[in-house]
């Protein structure tokens, strides 16, 4: 999947990357450009815009994410998190979802020359094709669909490619990674969930969820999983990042894990000043901190096996250096500088979740209609 038309935005954004290694970056996104597995725009705009799709043209600073920075940062697709709070359970679990589906919807709608809604693989190339960012839906947190089998089949029938088995409290049927646990994984009911997730062609997204219900979901799965944002428990350990023995897992299940920002999630010391009150100044989180996860999770998993997914305005801060959506370069040339090319790039930034999608995409496509 080609995409020359990046380059312009990106050149101008990032004329501080040496020259060098913003070729190589360039070179990159040009083959694929970044296919970001999680923004939560649609919850921000929720909570701060009253869903209002107005002015993303123009740049927001309010949020992380408008068209100007998601074109410097070389975004050729994005997958927009649908979301409802834990605490929201039943009818209006389902009622946030589908608010969230609709304000992409209308995202979509107010900006054609920006956006397409997105399906299918050939969907992100065609959009590509035609100048505008692919917009996927992915659903975060089993207990968006109520424990209904159905509501499940609905939300693909809308185009929703993802579900996070659990957010950040464990649910009926599946353990959260940072909540007890009550089913040593997933429950009975929890494996029909992924086998019916498998059938609709849905991806089965293990962020959030417990390295027991990892495995289990792994042991059943007849699809790859995805790890829509999730770092590595072996760089800096916290109950939301992926450990080694799981981690080991995704070459032979085809899956991808798509490395996030937040920065308790990158850097341990973070991590304890949040846990301790964030008293004082905030230890500094960086880009190169970031991309020791990147690494590690290709030293683990395989090059085929990583991708990004940033979490974009689903945190109030991002490392010096990953601020906002047009940050996504300032990785590759970090990367680039430590000896990758072009070609290994463009693998991580989308062309391993492209893989993803396509494998899935008949399924998806035949539940669908």
């Amino acid at each position: 999947m080609t995409n020359p038309a990046v380059s312009d935005a990106v050149r101008d954004f990032h004329s501080d990357i040496p020259p060098a290694q913003l070729e190589v970056v360039i070179s990159a996104l040009e083959r694929c450009g970044v296919i970001d597995g999680h923004n939560d725009l649609a919850w921000v705009s929720r909570t701060a815009r009253d869903y209002s799709v107005e002015g993303l043209d123009a740049g927001v600073t309010a949020v992380d994410t408008d068209i100007p920075r998601l074109r410097a940062g070389g975004v050729s697709a994005q997958f927009w998190s649908v979301f409802a709070p834990v605490d929201e359970l039943g009818a209006d679990a389902v009622r946030y979802t589908l608010e969230q589906i609709d304000f992409v919807y209308r995202l979509v709608e107010r900006h054609p020359t920006h956006f397409a809604l997105a399906r299918s693989a050939d969907d992100v190339r065609k959009s590509v094709a035609s100048g505008r960012i692919a917009s996927l839906l992915g659903a975060e947190g089993g207990h968006s669909i109520s424990e209904s089998a159905a509501v499940l089949r609905m939300f693909a029938r809308l185009g929703v490619r993802y579900m996070t088995l659990t957010h950040t409290s464990t649910t009926t049927w599946a353990d959260s990674g940072t909540d007890d646990p009550e089913h040593d994984g997933l429950s009975a009911t929890g494996e029909d969930f992924v086998r019916e997730m498998n059938r609709l062609g849905m991806l089965v997204d293990l962020s959030h969820v417990s390295a027991a219900t990892a495995h289990g979901a792994l042991d059943i799965t007849s699809a790859p999983v995805i790890f829509s944002h999730s770092s590595c428990s072996t760089v800096a350990t916290h109950p939301r990042n992926v450990s080694d023995d799981v981690l080991s897992r995704l070459a032979a299940n085809g899956g991808v894990q798509m490395i996030t920002f937040v920065p308790m999630f990158l850097s341990e010391r973070y991590a304890d000043w949040a846990a301790s009150g964030q008293v004082g100044a905030p230890p500094a989180v960086t880009v190169a901190d970031a991309a020791d996860h990147v690494e590690h999770a290709r030293a683990v998993a395989g090059l085929h096996h990583i991708g990004l997914g940033g979490d974009y305005d689903g945190t109030p801060d991002f490392p010096v250096g990953l601020e906002d959506v047009a940050s996504y370069p300032r990785l590759l040339a970090e990367l680039a500088g430590r000896g990758w090319n072009a070609d290994e790039l463009s693998l991580l930034t989308g062309r391993n979740i492209l893989r993803v999608l396509e494998d899935t995409d008949a399924a998806f496509a035949s539940a669908a209609r």
